[in-house]
Order: C-alpha cells, then structure tokens, then sequence
C-alpha cells in the first residue's frame, strides 16, 4: 500500500506531457482591475505575494499597474526572481478609424515595455458594450456589417503592425459583455480575422460563462491558441447573472469566477488538448475578483498552484 505521503509526493511530479506548457499568474487574481485603485493592493505587495504563493512568471496587468520604466520593472522583477509573460491592451475597434489609432497608440506604449523586456505577447481586449458595475447597455448589443468589418480588420491591421514593429503577437481576448463573447461569435471573429496576424487568448472563464465549449475552440482553431488564461466559472451563478443582466463586476461580486477545481471547465482534458497542440504556450492562471477580499488572494493563489501541481503541472521555473 502506498503512503499519503509518498501518494502526495507521486502526484505532484511534473507531468512529461506538459513539459511545453508554462504556468504563471496575474494581477488580475490579486484583484487589480485598474491601473491605479485604492480598493486594490500596491504594487509591491502584489510582487511579494506572488513570490510567496510560490510563482515565477507574471503578466503586466492593466499597464500603469506595474512600473512602467524598463529598467524599474527589471530591477523590481530581478530581484524577486520574476520574469514576465506579456502585457494587456483594451480597444474598441468597432468604432472605426479614430478609435483605430488610439488602440494602435495604447498597443505601442505596452509593446515598447514589452519589447524592452524581451516579452513577445500582448492580449488584445474589446470595448464592452455594458456598464461594469451596472449591466446597463452602453451601445448597441450587435453591431452593424460595417462595424464588423472595422472589428475584424482593425484587429487584423494592428496585430500585423505591432508583430512587425515590436516582434510581439497579438492575441485577441474574447470577454463576457463584448461584441466577441459566445463561441459562436469568437468562431466568427477567428474566420474573418487574418491568421497570420491575429491569434486568441483563449480565456477559459469567459468562454465558459457564455457556455462556450473551450476544448471544441482548441480542436477547431489548434493553429489559432497562443496563449491562454486559465479560470474556472460556477456554471449555475453565471447562467442566474446571465439571466439577470447583471455587470461584469456583480457577477464576479456573487462568485461567478471560482477557483479550481470547484467549477468549469474540468481542467486536466483541456490541458492535454493544451499538450497536445506540440508548441510551448504560456498559461496564466487568473481569477476575476474585484476587489478582492483583504488576505485572500495569496492563499488562493497558493491552493490553486497546489491544484495544478497536482495534476502534473507545476508553476514554471525562471
């Protein structure tokens, strides 16, 4: 009979099979939403914590969050032992030519830091189309041929200028309350964007809480993944939210976004679909809770890196 102990042990070897697959965290699971909020932790604290639940690799964050200066953030992230992964981006592309240019603005000064640190990612988020807070629209649900197109070219425009300019892919993030949220829309979006310049952060949260089938995204698009935020959703709060037509933020507030293993999707299939695409992909474990509770987010953070060391895959060493 095997002990606990050497049960426990046996379970926490890295997995062969995942050896290309590199797992980091984000500010998004201390609850940091914004640049800068007083209901979010400083900096500095975030980069403590982040040590101490025992990762290695983050993300930016929203840009501002995080020292912005080149050599501050080497400095910062040196001496803690961290590297980074990539940066974020928010853009409303739909809206045409101006809005165009201001995303492109807002991608080059992330990519500029990006590029500064040897760092080749960038997800590329879209405008929602609802109040946070409120669930109210705040445009249109559907768009217009004409404002597709400027989505779905704008996309393509800018991921090929910031892969030319700055060595870094763009990888489009679908988000709950966006004009790309439900498969059938981000399947959409993957057809009508150019793949050479456009690829997907598959979040598997927000797939999940518009009851998208994240393991069908992989087989149907495998060439399209290149990089992946991994969440869980309570399926039941979500479906109510939904219902509801609550905020992002509300939903969140009553526990939509879970950690694992307590939702969906069921995390050890979907990483050997992961696994089993043959690249190195950088995984970021995110957990959406804003703001989050004084003295949670370490020892979620700790619990979820035990949760996947459990299953074979461990926080990726610098």
């Amino acid at each position: 009979m095997t002990s606990p102990d050497l049960a426990a042990a046996t379970a926490a070897r890295p997995d062969p099979a995942f050896s290309r697959l590199s797992l980091g965290t984000a500010p998004d699971s201390w609850g940091i939403w914004f640049p800068d909020d007083p209901k979010q932790p400083h900096w500095s604290t975030f980069l403590d914590e982040v040590v101490e639940a025992g990762f290695n690799t983050i993300e930016l964050g929203p840009y501002g969050y995080l020292p912005t200066h080149p050599e501050q953030l080497k400095d910062e992230l040196g001496q803690r032992g961290l590297t980074l992964t990539g940066g974020t981006v928010g853009t409303a592309l739909h809206h045409g030519e101006e809005a165009f240019e201001n995303g492109r603005k807002d991608a080059f000064a992330v990519c500029e830091l990006l590029s500064a640190m040897d760092v080749h990612h960038l997800v590329v988020l879209p405008e929602q189309y609802t109040d946070l807070h409120t669930g109210a629209l705040t445009q249109p649900s559907e768009l217009t041929a004409e404002q597709w197109r400027d989505l779905v070219d704008g996309h393509s425009r800018l991921g090929r200028l910031v892969a030319e300019e700055f060595a870094v892919r763009a990888g489009f993030h679908p988000h709950v309350d966006t004009h790309v949220d439900t498969q059938a829309f981000i399947e959409k979006f993957l057809d009508d964007t150019d793949p050479e310049t456009v690829s997907l952060c598959l979040d598997t949260g927000h797939v999940s809480y518009c009851s998208g089938d994240n393991r069908e995204i992989i087989s149907r698009y495998p060439d399209r993944i290149s990089y992946i935020h991994l969440k869980q959703v309570d399926p039941g709060v979500a479906a109510q939210a939904r219902t509801d037509r609550v905020g992002f933020y509300e939903a969140v507030q009553r526990g939509a976004m879970v950690e694992p293993p307590l939702g969906v999707p069921t995390m050890e299939p979907l990483l050997r679909d992961l696994a089993a695409l043959g690249r190195d992909l950088r995984l970021i474990i995110e957990q959406d809770m804003y703001p989050a509770p004084p003295g949670s987010a370490k020892a979620i953070a700790v619990r979820t890196r035990e949760y996947f060391a459990g299953i074979g895959l461990p926080p990726a060493v610098r």
